[in-house]
């Protein structure tokens, strides 16, 4: 399996010039899965509910049991093993200024044929604002990457994503990504938080985020990075380029969960398998930034940070004024739990 998929990936790349093509406003290359991703993400490793195998100095949260024993019954076969717990990267994300580019994919970029309202910005609310009250709109790339499935990097498969390479979504196809409105009919329950109160609780979760991890329970918040919603392109509160490219990172996975396309991994009831989440835990993600410059060297023993932590040490050299630094990419880690066991499952 592993090495079809291999193949499969090394032909799609082969194939990938024939289909589209790099130009003047799309630029990028492909990361370097070896020296730009930041694999001490990965850790802390657990097995036995609470044996730490491995930390790495890196941060972790309580969401799997405590047991030492777990079991499974899928399609009818009894499994059993022992609760193991890590941080699995299996997906990126590009965030661009231009419709249809994917830097990662080399600069490579479709003509979609779209009007000027799809491209990226970046301009002052008002005449006179201050640089602070700026808001901000980009397009969106999501791509899985079973990388660490075809490396084999974590005890059994089972325990792994092994979905093949893809680009399951692209904001530029969905029609929801630049209307605030349109994107409020997946998340109606959203709309109570747009108040001032809701607002400042922003500040709680950002603080929560910087010492450890954001506050699950005030998902409308995504700490120092802004608003979680509305589930769109626009950023109304633009303090720095990275800034915003983490929040729209965020706000993929968050529109992902809303729309029952993406499950979790992490927690009890997903010891034998993903299970469904429709209002995303934000303390099951952490981002590590793979350009413009990869984020490798450790801040505070960390080079891979929680939704909502502040971006004032990790932006650092990225906010230059050239039209590449308005493109960034990101791994994407995320917490696994998982029921590890002898017998194979089906």
């Amino acid at each position: 399996m592993k090495k079809q998929l291999a193949a499969w990936l090394l032909a799609a790349c082969a194939m990938l010039p024939s289909v589209v093509k790099a130009d003047d406003l799309c630029t990028g290359k492909f990361p370097n899965l070896i020296t730009e991703v930041c694999w001490s993400c990965v850790f802390p490793i657990k097995m036995f509910g609470s044996t730490t195998l491995y930390s790495g100095g890196q941060e972790d949260y309580q969401s799997g049991p405590t047991n030492a024993i777990c079991s499974c019954t899928n399609g009818g076969t009894p499994k059993v093993g022992v609760p193991t717990s890590f941080w699995e990267m299996d997906m990126m994300t590009d965030v661009t200024a231009t419709p249809g580019c994917f830097p990662m994919l080399g600069g490579a970029r479709v003509n979609i044929g779209v009007n000027s309202d799809a491209f990226g910005t970046d301009k002052k609310l008002r005449p006179g604002a201050k640089v602070s009250s700026k808001s901000s709109f980009r397009q969106v790339n999501l791509y899985l990457n079973p990388a660490m499935y075809v490396l084999g990097a974590v005890l059994d498969d089972a325990c792994l994503d092994n979905r093949g390479m893809d680009v399951p979504w692209v904001s530029f196809a969905d029609p929801t990504h630049n209307d605030d409105e349109l994107a409020g009919i997946l998340t109606p329950y959203a709309f109570p938080f747009g108040s001032l109160l809701a607002i400042g609780a922003n500040t709680a979760d950002a603080v929560a985020a910087t010492a450890g991890f954001p506050i699950k329970e005030i998902f409308w918040a995504a700490g120092a990075y802004g608003q979680m919603y509305p589930l769109t392109g626009n950023n109304n509160s633009h303090m720095s380029n990275e800034q915003s490219a983490r929040l729209q990172t965020a706000r993929v996975l968050a529109k992902l969960h809303a729309a029952g396309t993406q499950w979790t991994a992490a927690g009890e009831n997903a010891m034998c398998g993903y299970t469904p989440q429709i209002i995303m835990d934000k303390r099951q993600y952490k981002f590590q930034r793979l350009s413009p410059i990869p984020q490798t060297t450790k801040i505070n023993g960390h080079c891979c940070d929680p939704i909502g932590r502040s971006t004032i040490l990790s932006e650092s050299g990225t906010q230059a004024p050239l039209p590449n630094m308005r493109d960034f990419s990101y791994a994407i880690f995320r917490k696994r739990d998982c029921c590890s066991g002898v017998t194979p499952t089906p």
